[in-house]
């Protein structure tokens, strides 16, 4: 672009015969030619079609993206603390899986009214909402902590009521990545919205580690608490596209459409399908860490932190590398071996007792993830018209958070009698088995574009 306008100049400068020859760079300052140079790299990182980050050249993404990256932060570290202050409440796996089957099981009971919900109610409204309620519970979790007032049945509460919260907000979040930018940007917009989500992922842990042990559990919730300061000024100040007029109807016909666009199409209802697997089968993992820091690796709360981080390392490595890809890239062979990966991760960070073979392996599992996921998200968002993306999204969403809390009760139940590496290894080898039968079967998936 620079040496194009450079020559364009050069030729629209007068010549004669009896004039020597000028070439183009004789009449550009050096300052003029050094300034590209040194934008050069944000230039090529955020230009359109080929810059990994493009989609933060949109204002209004960008701000919402940075508001909620700090919100994150202080998320991850309440989910590593609350696990600890459960295992020092209770020393049980057991209740371990229960809480998480808690906080997890509103997404299967109210993810789809949420994505009818995302159809129909202001952006911003429904968004200021949700995250005030959280900066409530946040709240809420760090005084009882600090009174010894918290028992297991209270921890359980609060975490239904952030995961009731988190359900009817999701579709909504989701849809406003997609509302923020333009629609060639979509793609990019949610891999580094993965981006964002898994450096906090690193961060937060790590951070939590080192607050647990350097000061006490009750500071993560007041930290977490704080994070969504920035955050509700964010969605104050955003500008959402206004809602579309659409024909009022009840709920209940809303949903039944949705499902049965969703049963009509056999691609999108094998990718949400395979989502469901991941989320039942494999992502109790991190439900368990607790566990397995404690109680198997033996690497105490610190430990603990630097197990999720690696996890969380590895799932932003896979959100990059998402970012990286070009358009003609096919998904749908990313999907099914991304998603194979995941599960032969997992079984192998099950046997392991080494914390850092074990860290890679968890690592391994996070990227894995985040490239079947995530990427299941990005041909949905894709394919699907705009008048059902809310609803195929609250089944993306019920599929990828709703599940977790099954496993996470399977997984947990079957800990107190075979140990959590056993019952954990069980899960992702049968979903290893489903997986490939998947591959095997379905040809259409394969060759998904």
């Amino acid at each position: 672009m620079y040496e194009a306008c450079r020559m364009q100049s050069a030729s629209n400068q007068p010549m004669s015969s009896s004039s020597p020859e000028i070439r183009p760079d004789t009449n550009i300052p050096p300052e003029t030619e050094a300034a590209p140079t040194t934008r050069q790299p944000l230039d090529y990182l955020t230009s359109p079609k080929e810059g990994w980050f493009r989609a933060l050249r949109h204002d209004e993404f960008r701000v919402f993206w940075g508001g909620n990256f700090a919100s994150n932060i202080g998320t991850w570290m309440q989910n590593v603390a609350q696990g600890w202050l459960v295992l020092q409440i209770t020393n049980s796996p057991f209740w371990l899986g229960m809480v998480g089957f808690a906080q997890q099981v509103p997404a299967l009971l109210f993810s789809l009214p949420g994505g009818v919900v995302a159809d129909r109610t202001n952006r911003r409204t429904l968004l200021f909402t949700t995250q005030s309620v959280m900066t409530v519970l946040a709240l809420a979790m760090a005084v009882l902590t600090s009174l010894e007032w918290i028992t297991v049945g209270r921890v359980a509460a609060i975490a239904f009521l952030a995961g009731t919260t988190m359900a009817i907000n999701a579709p909504s979040y989701q849809a406003a990545v997609r509302d923020l930018v333009t629609r060639e940007d979509t793609l990019n917009a949610i891999a580094l919205n993965s981006i964002q989500f898994n450096t906090s992922r690193v961060l937060g842990p790590s951070l939590a580690g080192f607050v647990i042990a350097g000061f006490n559990i009750e500071m993560c919730f007041y930290l977490n608490a704080l994070s969504y300061v920035p955050l509700l000024w964010v969605i104050s100040r955003t500008k959402f596209p206004p809602m579309e007029q659409r024909q009022e109807r009840s709920m209940r016909a809303d949903l039944v459409e949705g499902f049965h666009y969703v049963w009509q199409h056999r691609t999108i209802l094998l990718l949400i399908s395979i989502v469901a697997i991941v989320s039942m089968f494999g992502l109790p993992y991190l439900v368990m860490m607790p566990e397995f820091a404690r109680n198997v690796l033996k690497v105490g709360p610190k430990g603990l932190g630097y197990l999720v981080a690696a996890a969380g390392l590895g799932a932003l490595l896979g959100g990059v590398h998402l970012a990286s890809l070009k358009p003609e890239r096919r998904r749908g062979p990313l999907v099914l071996s991304s998603t194979f990966l995941f599960f032969a991760a997992v079984i192998l960070f099950c046997f392991s007792r080494d914390p850092r073979i074990s860290a890679v392996l968890i690592g391994i599992a996070g990227g894995t993830a985040v490239n079947s996921v995530a990427t299941i998200n990005s041909l949905v968002q894709n394919y699907v018209p705009d008048e059902f993306r809310g609803r195929v999204l609250s089944m993306h969403t019920m599929a990828f958070l709703g599940f977790t809390p099954l496993g996470s009760l399977l997984i947990g139940t079957l800990a107190e009698g075979i140990g959590a590496p056993l019952a954990m290894a069980a899960s992702a080898g049968f979903a290893l088995t489903l997986t490939a039968l998947i591959a095997l079967f379905a040809a259409d998936l394969r060759k998904l574009q």
